[in-house]
C-alpha cells in the first residue's frame, strides 16, 4: 500500500486518539456554546426575518399548510439518503473488518454527520470523530487515513460530474431551464476542472513526497517548505487510486454516494411540490450543488450559507422568491434537523460500542483487517 505522510495522518486522526475517550479537546464548551448560539441566531433570522424582508407573512403557518403527502415524502427521501451514506461507509471502510457491522456503521456515520453539522465547516468534526472510532476498532492509522480520503473522492466525484453534466445540458438546451453562462457553464467548468485535476494526481509517481523529502534535506529552508508541500499531492493521489480501486472492484456500495446526494435533492424537490410547482429538475440540481458549496465556509453545518446560496441561485433561475424561500427552509428543516436526535443517540451508542471494544481488546480475531493495495 502507498503510505501516507505522517503529517497527513496526524491531520486526519486527532491527537489523543489512542485514548479511550471520545475526541473532545478540540470542541470546548465555549466552542459548542458559540456554535449553538450562531445556529439559533441564523435559524431565527431565516425563519422569521428573511420571510418578512421578502414579503412572506406567517412563514410557519405557510410551512404547516404544506401538502402532508409531500412533506412525508421529504422525510422518507431524507431517511433513504442517510441510508446511502451508511452503505457508502461500509463499502469504503469496512472491507476486511470483522468488528464493524451494519449497526456500528450506522452509529459511526450518524454520529459523524451530526458532528459535521454542528461543530465545523467542510465536515471536519465528522471526519475527526469517524477517524477516532475507526482507530478504536483496531483499524491501522494509515488505512483509516487512506480510506477516508477515498470516501471524499467518491462523494465529490458524484458532485463534480453532476455539475458538469447538468451545467452543460442546461447551457446547450438539452435540459429545461436557463442557459445563462454564469449559472450553467461556470459551475460545469469548475466541476470538469476538478475531475481532470483529481485524475492527473494519479500520474504522479508513488511516494513522491519521500523523494522530495530526500532532496529537501540538502536544500535548506526552501527545500523543507517544498518537502512539506509535496505531501499534499501525494495524499490526494493515494486517495484517488484507492477510490478507483473500489470502482474497479464493482462494489455496489459506491452507489451509496449517488443515493446520498440525489435523495437529498429529491427532498428539496418534494418540498417544492408541498407548496407549489417545482422548477425543472436540472435547475434544482444546479441550485442544490451550488448552494452546497457554502459548506466550505466557516459556518457550523453551513447554516445560513447553504440556505442563502440555494435561494439565490433559484431566484436567479427565475423561481419566485416566496416559493424558493419556503421550499428551501422546509427542505433544510428535514435535511439538517431530522438526523439530530438519531445522531445524538448514535453518539452515545458509539461510546458504549467503543467501551466494548476495549473490553475485548485481548481477542485477536476482533481486530483483523485485510488491507488491499490500491492499483498503481
Amino acid at each position: 500500500m502507498t503510505e501516507l505522510p505522517q503529517s497527513e495522518v496526524d491531520a486526519l486522526v486527532p491527537e489523543g486518539s489512542n485514548d479511550e475517550q471520545m475526541p473532545t479537546r478540540r470542541f470546548s464548551r465555549r466552542h459548542a456554546f458559540l456554535a449553538g448560539f450562531f445556529v439559533v441566531t441564523v435559524v431565527v433570522f431565516l425563519y422569521f426575518g428573511l420571510p418578512q424582508i421578502a414579503g412572506i407573512n406567517q412563514t410557519w403557518n405557510r410551512i404547516q399548510d404544506g401538502d402532508p403527502k409531500w412533506l412525508i415524502a421529504c422525510a422518507v427521501f431524507e431517511v433513504i439518503s442517510f441510508g446511502g451514506y451508511v452503505w457508502l461507509f461500509r463499502g469504503v471502510f469496512v472491507r476486511g473488518s470483522k468488528r464493524i457491522g451494519w449497526a456500528v456503521s450506522y452509529q459511526i456515520t450518524m454520529a459523524g454527520l451530526v458532528a459535521a453539522r454542528l461543530f465545523a465547516a467542510a465536515g471536519a468534526g465528522g471526519a475527526i470523530l469517524t477517524a477516532w472510532a475507526l482507530r478504536r476498532s483496531g483499524m491501522p492509522t494509515r488505512t483509516v487515513a487512506t480510506r477516508m480520503i477515498a470516501q471524499y473522492v467518491i462523494l465529490y466525484a458524484v458532485y463534480m460530474f453532476t455539475l458538469l453534466i447538468a451545467g452543460v445540458g442546461l447551457y446547450v438546451g438539452a435540459f429545461n431551464g436557463s442557459d445563462e453562462f454564469a449559472l450553467t457553464m461556470v459551475p460545469a467548468i469548475i466541476g470538469g476542472t476538478a475531475i481532470l485535476l483529481s485524475l492527473a494526481f494519479t500520474l504522479l509517481p508513488e511516494q513522491i513526497d519521500r523523494r522530495v523529502e530526500q532532496w529537501a534535506k540538502e536544500s535548506g529552508r526552501v527545500g523543507r517548505v517544498v518537502g512539506r508541500l509535496a505531501t499534499v499531492p501525494d495524499t490526494v493521489a493515494v486517495g484517488v487510486r484507492e477510490a478507483l480501486m473500489i470502482f474497479r472492484e464493482r462494489d455496489g456500495a459506491v452507489f451509496g454516494a449517488v443515493i446520498w446526494w440525489y435523495f437529498d435533492i429529491f427532498t428539496l424537490w418534494a418540498a417544492f411540490h408541498a407548496f407549489g410547482d417545482p422548477p425543472p429538475f436540472a435547475v434544482l440540481v444546479m441550485a442544490y450543488f451550488v448552494g452546497m458549496s457554502a459548506n466550505l465556509l466557516p459556518l457550523p453545518g453551513g447554516v445560513g450559507g447553504v440556505e442563502g446560496g440555494m435561494i439565490g441561485v433559484l431566484i436567479a433561475f427565475g423561481v419566485p422568491g416566496s416559493l424558493a424561500i419556503v421550499a428551501v427552509l422546509s427542505y433544510r428543516a428535514f435535511s439538517f434537523w431530522l438526523p439530530t436526535i438519531p445522531g445524538a443517540i448514535a453518539y452515545f451508542q458509539l461510546r458504549r460500542t467503543v467501551q466494548g471494544w476495549r473490553d475485548e481488546a485481548n481477542d485477536p480475531a476482533a481486530t483483523l483487517y485485510k488491507v488491499k493495495s490500491p492499483a498503481t
